[in-house]
C-alpha cells in the first residue's frame, strides 16, 4: 500500500485490496459522527442538490425494489424514500457505524439495512429495479469488480446512477478540484473531525479516481448499456448513468 497514508490510493491498490478495504471501513467507521456535518461543511450545502439530481436520474425503473449502494449515513436512502414512496429500499454499506448514524434519521421503518461490501452483494441475480451510489465508488478497492456485482443484481432496463468526485480532465477545474482536495478538505476534517489523516485520504482519493469518461467506459466494460454521464458544479462532482442489459 501507498506510504502517504493507512490506505491505498486508487492506483495504488491492485494487490492490496482486501487491506484497503478494512482500513477504509475503519476508517468510516471513526468519522462517523461528525461524517454529515463535514459533508455540508465542506459543500456549503451544495451536496443535496447533488443528490437530488442523483435520484431524479434513476427516472421510471421497472418494479422491484431499489438499492443505495454504499449508503454511508443514508443521505440517498432518504431522497429515495420521498422519491418513490411505495418502493421497497435497501440500503447496504460496509461500516456499521455510518450505517448507525444514518438510521438515527427516523427512517429505519422504511429502509432496509444491509452490512456488506458493495463487491459482494448479499442478493439474487436481478433482485433490483434499479441503483444509486453517491460518494462511495471511489473508496470501492476493485471499482470494476463491484460494477460487475451491481450489474449482477439490477434487473435488465433498470439503471445504476453513480455520484462521485471524478477525477477532472480540464484544466480549470483540475486547478479548482486540486486546491479543495489538497487544502479545504483537510483543514475542514481536522476541525470538524479531529481526524486529519482520514480526511487527506479523501482528499487524495479525489485526485486519484477515474475520470469521468474513464467511468463512463468501466460501466460499459461491466454490461451496462446506454451509459452517459455529465459534471456538476464546475466539475466538483459528476452522475454517470447506465442500463443493465
Amino acid at each position: 500500500m501507498s506510504g502517504r497514508g493507512p490506505v491505498a490510493d486508487f492506483e495504488d491498490r491492485t494487490g492490496a485490496e482486501r487491506d484497503h478495504s478494512a482500513a477504509v471501513r475503519s476508517m468510516f467507521d471513526r468519522i462517523a459522527h461528525r461524517y454529515d456535518l463535514a459533508n455540508t461543511i465542506l459543500s456549503g450545502g451544495v451536496d443535496a442538490s447533488w443528490r437530488r439530481a442523483a435520484v431524479s436520474c434513476i427516472g421510471d425503473p421497472p418494479a422491484g425494489p431499489l438499492l443505495d449502494a454504499c449508503a454511508g449515513t443514508l443521505d440517498l436512502s432518504v431522497m429515495l424514500v420521498k422519491a418513490f414512496p411505495s418502493r421497497r429500499i435497501v440500503a447496504v454499506d460496509f461500516s456499521r457505524e455510518m450505517l448507525a448514524r444514518g438510521n438515527e434519521r427516523g427512517v429505519a421503518a422504511r429502509v432496509e439495512t444491509v452490512l456488506a461490501d458493495v463487491s459482494a452483494l448479499p442478493f439474487h441475480d436481478a433482485a433490483f429495479a434499479a441503483a444509486v451510489c453517491g460518494f462511495g465508488l471511489r473508496n470501492v478497492a476493485d471499482v470494476p469488480g463491484a460494477l460487475r456485482e451491481l450489474r449482477r443484481v439490477i434487473t435488465p432496463g433498470g439503471a445504476l446512477v453513480i455520484l462521485d468526485f471524478c477525477r477532472p480532465t480540464r484544466r480549470t477545474s483540475r486547478a479548482f478540484h486540486a486546491l479543495y482536495a489538497r487544502a479545504l478538505i483537510p483543514a475542514v476534517g481536522r476541525i470538524v473531525s479531529g481526524d486529519v489523516e482520514a480526511y487527506r485520504y479523501l482528499a487524495r482519493s479525489m485526485c486519484a479516481f477515474a475520470s469521468r469518461s474513464e467511468l463512463e467506459r468501466m460501466l460499459l466494460e461491466a454490461g451496462f448499456r446506454n451509459v452517459r454521464g455529465r459534471d456538476l458544479t464546475f466539475g466538483v462532482a459528476s452522475i454517470v448513468r447506465g442500463e443493465a442489459s
